[in-house]
């Protein structure tokens, strides 16, 4: 664990990425217009949360802490593929095509005329923006610079509403990341939004209700008549319920990729492409698929920590999406075997989908929750023995194959007395002993459920338990949790660490990771 604590230390004073705003306004705005037309969000959290930290860290330092949380970090980690490619050539790679798309932009860019438009295209060209990682044991790590925060002219004039987009918290959180505004994250629009409006981008974040339950306060689908002129004294023009709750909450400009009617009728797709941002980073949404992830820096540590060996049987415990997954693949070149499980089907089905892009093939997910990840004898192995004593064979031998192993076949009796065995049936079972005891359907895929592993059967476990997330950036709403549901957590990772510590050899390696709960704190 040395080597980890090294590596930790190291990457924190790597070179800093921040940049302090450097746009300004073209001309003087009035100074409450600039401030509602701007993302300065607070954070809102539970009042005995709040209570609890301000008591633990002080009041100065958690509301600088609360501060930083709303704000996305300004430099994109990429973990490489080495299995496929080299980190230089990925960094070739990379600035060709931001190259490219910067060309493609300058042509046909509609918000060329506006000055304070970031450019992340631009400022991802500057020299050492794109750089390798220094450390030799994460010289496969490439940082990618961003800016921000910038501050945006909507070119807002008295009396002439903006034509404006509000998406949901969720998809803002992605756009600050570097994403684009996608049809199921948005919630209301101006009427008469029109393919290649300018529009603005703004967020709608739970509000508390009359009941004490939060909730957005708006439905999917909601017109935006107007402004409102005077917020205090509850002055409106066209009727505009939600102008108030809206003040510092917007996060960029870009151009309406769809109508209005076109945005609420399909249920994907582009429907701002956001062109000028608060916080600028390039979207990395099907680049270079296959060669390089998207992970951050204490994920792609928490793999070293594991230092998996070629040849080992690994097992990830919280598995979805599989990024730690494959990064264990990948450092023991693919050779052995890495254990995946969640209790999702669907999200077991994206480790999958990732372990086939990236080209890995030891990689085997499992449907299993992890807190019955211990069983007294390993079913599951007993399938897979079972499984490949039966491999894919003709018809017609499927039959005699079934017999020798004593399997029951479906039969029907004729009205001579003489029995048949349905192909069908036998087919039956034979894909279910390949495909495991069980499947879902609701995506179309399958994947196999587990009852569990024998005890000491792997020679090293991950258990990144769930956790609340707190600590993850940017984060725009916090009220939801409680005290209670923050200890809950605490709880279900002290259950998921004692079947993590049955599953392990003696002699085996676990490790821990996830964020310090309110229990630890305390």
């Amino acid at each position: 664990m040395q080597r980890v604590r090294d590596l930790l230390l190291r990457t924190s004073t790597r070179r800093a990425f921040n940049r302090p705003a450097t746009s300004t306004f073209k001309e003087e705005m009035d100074p409450k217009t600039e401030q509602r037309y701007s993302y300065t969000p607070i954070l809102c959290w539970n009042p005995e949360v709040e209570d609890y930290f301000i008591k633990a860290y002080g009041p100065h330092h958690f509301s600088r802490i609360s501060s930083a949380l709303t704000h996305p970090s300004t430099y994109a980690c990429i973990r490489v593929n080495m299995l496929k490619t080299t980190s230089d050539a990925v960094i070739q790679k990379l600035k060709t095509i931001l190259e490219e798309v910067q060309y493609a932009d300058s042509a046909k860019d509609i918000l060329t005329s506006n000055d304070n438009a970031c450019n992340p295209v631009m400022e991802s060209l500057q020299s050492g923006s794109i750089s390798k990682c220094q450390i030799p044991e994460l010289d496969y790590v490439v940082f990618v610079k961003g800016s921000g925060p910038h501050v945006i002219d909507y070119s807002h004039k008295l009396g002439k509403p903006l034509k404006e987009v509000i998406v949901s918290r969720k998809c803002a959180e992605a756009v600050l990341r570097g994403a684009q505004a996608f049809v199921p994250g948005v919630m209301a629009c101006s009427s008469h939004v029109e393919k290649g409006d300018v529009v603005a981008v703004s967020v709608a974040i739970e509000q508390r209700g009359a009941d004490g339950a939060w909730s957005l306060g708006i439905t999917r689908g909601t017109v935006l008549q107007g402004n409102q002129i005077d917020c205090d004294a509850l002055l409106l023009f066209n009727a505009d319920p939600y102008y108030c709750e809206r003040s510092g909450l917007y996060i960029g400009q870009g151009v309406a990729m769809m109508s209005r009617a076109g945005i609420f009728r399909v249920s994907e797709g582009v429907a701002v492409d956001v062109k000028n941002r608060v916080f600028c980073l390039p979207s990395f949404h099907d680049v270079l698929e296959g060669e390089i992830f998207l992970q951050n820096l204490p994920s792609i540590v928490t793999a070293h920590a594991v230092d998996p060996k070629r040849g080992e049987r690994i097992l990830d415990m919280c598995a979805a999406p599989g990024g730690k997954t494959t990064a264990l693949a990948i450092l023991m070149k693919d050779e052995g075997e890495v254990v995946a499980m969640d209790r999702s089907h669907n999200k077991v089905l994206d480790i999958q989908k990732l372990a086939t892009e990236m080209g890995l093939t030891c990689i085997r997910a499992y449907k299993l929750d992890a807190l019955k990840a211990v069983c007294q004898r390993n079913e599951s192995d007993e399938i897979m023995k079972m499984e490949s004593s039966f491999p894919l064979m003709p018809n017609d031998e499927v039959t005699s194959a079934c017999a020798a192993e004593g399997l029951k076949t479906v039969t029907n009796e004729r009205e001579n007395g003489r029995t048949y065995n349905s192909k069908a049936g036998v087919r039956k079972t034979m894909r279910r002993l390949r495909n495991g005891p069980g499947r879902n359907h609701c995506l179309g895929g399958r994947v196999e459920k587990c009852k569990g592993f024998s005890p000491d059967s792997f020679d090293r476990v991950l258990l990144d338990a769930p956790c609340s997330a707190l600590g993850l950036r940017p984060r725009l709403f916090a009220g939801e949790e409680t005290l209670e549901s923050l200890r809950k957590h605490s709880k279900y990772q002290r259950r998921m660490f004692d079947q993590a510590v049955k599953l392990v050899r003696p002699g085996g390696v676990i490790v821990y990771s996830t964020v310090q709960e309110l229990e630890d704190l305390a």
